[in-house]
């Protein structure tokens, strides 16, 4: 499941870079490159959309990060239930007194 996240979150940051270097700060970008006047959609509607993909991308981003700390494995490490060995170790000489 970690693993999962861990790829849907990485997915979201690559779309997320992409549709903001697609942006131009000022209003031009993808959006001016459709300057034609037979198109489906707008410049205006074009601009519209990539703001929406950039908060809906941000969200999702958000969301899955928080979602991670959920399903993150935990490890403790050491078991404390297992009992220690008191036996001598068979390299070890026995002392006769």
């Amino acid at each position: 499941m970690y693993v999962l996240v861990s790829i849907l979150i990485l997915v979201v940051c690559i779309l997320l870079a992409l549709v903001v270097l697609v942006q131009n700060s000022k209003g031009g970008g993808l959006a001016s490159n459709f300057a034609g006047s037979s198109q489906i959609m707008s410049v205006r509607k074009t601009a519209d959309f990539l703001e929406k993909a950039t908060w809906t991308l941000a969200i999702a981003l958000l969301v899955l990060s928080l979602f991670s700390v959920f399903v993150i494995p935990r490890y403790t490490g050491v078991n404390r239930q297992q009992p220690q060995q008191t036996q001598q170790s068979p390299m070890q000489p026995m002392h006769n007194n």
